[in-house]
């Protein structure tokens, strides 16, 4: 996930220097969302992680 969110985000760079604001918009939120799913499951998977049986 955190693959896919690198990817928008540099989608996201090269439309905004080639001039395609809304492009660049679009990929820059869905690199957003993309990254805070991304730090809420790896939150999740350490918590649950550290159990003690």
């Amino acid at each position: 996930m955190l693959r896919w969110s690198i990817t928008f985000i540099i989608i996201a760079i090269v439309a905004g220097i080639l001039g395609f604001s809304g492009i660049a918009g679009t990929a820059t939120g869905i690199a957003k969302i993309l990254f805070f799913i991304f730090i809420v499951l790896f939150i999740i998977s350490l918590l649950r992680g550290k159990k003690a049986i």
